[in-house]
């Protein structure tokens, strides 16, 4: 095992979901989910109706760790340069030279609020950097510091003036996260709170190189072969022509789950085990991570979509039919 301990991984990650509390009321699960797919170096999407929270949950969380944090505001004018940074004509020691001047995309954690709202020429503008954490500005490619995070927010895609992301982007999501509205008792609590004298804040829980530690550490958590095997089974079949898709799968889905699923699922699993106290996965930190990791990768096929029907739906049947 690691020189970090599962005790430290616990006492930061619970430091860090205190902090968000401070500010967030409710939204636990969101709040988890979001939790864990930092710590497995994963990007995020909220996706939820105005007015539930996203934005301020992202930030919250950008002043619990101590990141470089970086807000864009996607416009349907926004395009790809306001982005990733653009080379400026300059001065330089007499002589005129092109210098790279970085976007907003050069920071740690990343939120870019209404992502759906921009054309898909900028959003597919994201694809490098959130597959392999670099930019390429004028057949020049930069790194970006890790850790490097995209925390995204989108309206449902019924509202006005909304773009569906590209598939492909949309699988480079570790968790898309579904934001609901609060229960009663956490409505008043909001309104007590945002309506009041003072405005809550989240204090620093963590640092950038001990959110890198955390991540080593998930990824040596140990899996069982037949656990594996569960997760591998899992994602086949979520395709229409696997052995041991269900009837809805079947009936629904057009594309299902790609090896990134998989990951996401493996990964997620990891982390869940280890902020349960444990260095091994059970089949319960699958379950716990898979409607996050897997709802955003099922393509439903016309009769789906024409029917309403939520991937959610089609997860839980699959999660309750296939054997361990």
């Amino acid at each position: 095992m690691p020189e970090f301990s599962i005790d430290q991984f616990r006492q930061i990650a619970s430091q860090i979901e205190n902090e968000v509390g401070q500010v967030i009321v409710g939204q636990t699960e969101v709040v988890r989910h979001v939790l864990v797919s930092i710590l497995a170096g994963g990007h995020v999407l909220l996706e939820g109706v105005p007015g539930l929270g996203k934005t301020m949950l992202i930030r919250t969380l950008g002043q619990a760790l101590d990141l470089k944090f970086s807000r864009i505001q996607f416009t349907p004018d926004l395009m790809p340069a306001d982005i990733l940074g653009t080379e400026i004509l300059s001065d330089q020691d007499g002589r005129r030279e092109f210098r790279f001047r970085p976007g907003p995309l050069f920071a740690n954690l990343v939120l870019a609020d209404e992502i759906n709202r921009a054309t898909p020429k900028t959003q597919s503008a994201l694809l490098e950097a959130m597959q392999e954490a670099s930019v390429t500005v004028a057949q020049k490619t930069y790194h970006l510091e890790e850790p490097f995070f995209v925390l995204a927010t989108q309206n449902p895609l019924e509202m006005e003036g909304t773009y569906p992301l590209p598939e492909a982007q949309l699988d480079r999501f570790f968790f898309k996260v579904n934001v609901t509205l609060p229960d009663v008792a956490d409505m008043v609590q909001i309104l007590e709170r945002t309506t009041g004298q003072s405005t809550a804040c989240a204090g620093r829980a963590a640092s950038g190189a001990e959110i890198v530690s955390m991540r080593a550490l998930a990824r040596t958590v140990p899996v069982a072969s037949h656990v594996k095997e569960y997760i591998a089974k899992l994602m086949l079949a979520t395709h229409p022509t696997d052995s041991n898709a269900t009837a809805l799968v079947k009936q629904y889905v057009r594309y299902g789950v790609s090896p990134r699923g998989g990951q996401a699922l493996m990964l997620g699993a990891k982390v869940t085990a280890l902020l349960a106290g444990r260095y091994n996965v059970a089949f319960e930190d699958v379950h716990a991570v898979a409607p996050a990791a897997l709802r955003h990768r099922l393509l439903l096929n016309f009769d789906g979509l024409a029917e309403g029907l939520n991937p959610d739906k089609v997860i839980a049947e699959l999660l309750k039919a296939l054997p361990h």
